[in-house]
């Protein structure tokens, strides 16, 4: 949805954490940060706090600390999971600005990471990642994506600010509905990548984070 009135900040944060958010005042500015921090390997969840305090992540540690930030600017917390084959699934954090869809995300992957808001639907955006989701076999592996999910309506876990939350946040977000991309006619005749897309999407990959197949 498009940026409401900025919401009080959790009275659970630091003045260290505070200013943090509040020098991520563009949802690129958030997307920086997330480029900045180390790719975690690690078979662990990690909360917003814990992404500050230890500047690492993957993809769903990164999306719940996008979304968090871009609550602090007023958008509502909303993250959408892409599902895959033969490949790791991806966590989006969701913003909207003139009526058009974008997104902020950690990726091992160059390509699966920041999107602008010009996608007039949320598939429209998403797929504008369907060419760039492939696997170290370079198949283009991308098959679903969830329904968003607004994180303001499961608070009382405390996601921004405690790890044992998450898995009951992923839990309700593969249980919402799931859209396919593509046919499974069209999937048969899917081509592997090439290979300048393949080395520009493992531009700066974390060798140990791949999936393998």
């Amino acid at each position: 949805m498009t940026a409401t009135k900025r919401p009080a900040f959790p009275p659970a944060w630091t003045k260290t954490e505070e200013r943090f958010f509040a020098r991520l005042k563009t949802p690129f500015a958030i997307q920086r940060f997330l480029d900045e921090t180390e790719y975690s390997a690690e078979p662990i969840y990690r909360c917003p706090r814990r992404v500050i305090a230890d500047r690492r992540a993957h993809c769903v540690d990164g999306a719940l600390l996008a979304a968090a930030a871009l609550r602090r600017l007023g958008f509502p917390p909303l993250v959408m999971e892409l599902q895959a084959v033969r490949d790791d699934d991806h966590l989006l954090a969701l913003y909207r600005r003139h009526g058009c869809w974008g997104a902020v995300a950690k990726s091992n992957f160059s390509t699966l990471r920041f999107r602008e808001p010009v996608y007039r639907s949320v598939r429209e955006l998403v797929m504008s990642y369907f060419e760039g989701y492939f696997n170290v076999a370079g198949e283009k592996t991308l098959r679903a994506y969830s329904t968003p999910l607004n994180l303001a309506r499961l608070d009382r876990l405390q996601w921004e600010t405690r790890d044992d939350g998450i898995e009951t946040v992923i839990a309700r977000l593969e249980a919402t509905r799931h859209y396919p991309v593509a046919t499974p006619a069209m999937i048969a005749g899917l081509e592997k990548a090439d290979a300048r897309s393949y080395q520009a999407g493992l531009l700066g990959s974390k060798a140990d984070g791949l999936y393998r197949v």
